[in-house]
């Protein structure tokens, strides 16, 4: 068991403290970034907290782009009474009013995996816009030994939503496009790579069931491509 487990996913009822802005022709863009604190607290992958304890909340950090063009709407959202963040990140681009025409494709990155309900609405989500890739990249994986989470990532996969672990690459990418790093460069905390290898491990053995030769061709297909604004 992963003594770091929260025993509320994402601290539900603490007062909500995300920010989104959508980015269209003749509009001003207001950014909502994470403060250097919260990145490093929440996102870290380290194993367990250290002194001054805190709790590891969730927080969906989100880009919406036209494929092969410019970004639509970006975020980030945390969880809030009784709504997980993924739903608060799926009601969102609900209400952008995408068209079904165009192709559109959305990077994630979430400090928890989904739970199992919220893996099933992100499936019921991304049936509504068959043009419509999501990636969702993952720092840690949420309560991983229970059965019905192992089979909402399983069913996150088999429907196309691929959710991979955070390594370097993914980290500074969101350190450079969600928080407030006053230009300062992604600066890696002691065993990153080791604990993002252990929990690429454990992500790995709950989708054994699957076509397991197949995942790993599409992890290795998975590009992650730049989140840049430019």
């Amino acid at each position: 068991m992963d003594p770091q487990a929260p025993t509320q996913r994402g601290g539900l009822g603490q007062a909500y403290q995300g920010g989104d802005y959508v980015q269209a022709p003749g509009n001003g863009n207001t950014q909502h970034l994470l403060s250097e604190d919260v990145f490093k607290k929440q996102f870290g992958n380290q194993r367990r907290v250290t002194k001054p304890y805190y709790r590891r909340k969730t927080y969906v950090c989100y880009q919406l782009k036209l494929l092969r063009g410019p970004t639509i709407a970006k975020g980030y959202f945390r969880n809030k009474k009784k709504r997980h963040a993924e739903i608060r990140f799926i009601d969102k681009i609900n209400s952008l009013g995408l068209d079904q025409d165009q192709s559109y494709e959305i990077t994630c990155y979430v400090t928890w995996s989904p739970c199992a309900t919220c893996a099933c609405k992100l499936i019921k989500f991304t049936r509504k816009f068959p043009n419509l890739s999501l990636r969702i990249f993952v720092s840690r994986l949420y309560y991983h030994w229970f059965r019905q989470n192992q089979q909402g990532l399983r069913q996150l996969w088999a429907s196309s939503i691929p959710v991979v672990v955070m390594g370097y690459q993914e980290f500074a990418d969101c350190w450079e496009n969600f928080a407030d790093n006053r230009g300062n460069p992604f600066q890696s905390w002691e065993k990153l790579t080791e604990y993002s290898k252990g929990i690429k491990r454990r992500l790995q053995k709950i989708l054994e069931p699957l076509n397991l030769n197949g995942l790993e061709d599409a992890m290795g297909n998975l590009k992650l491509g730049s989140v840049d604004l430019g």
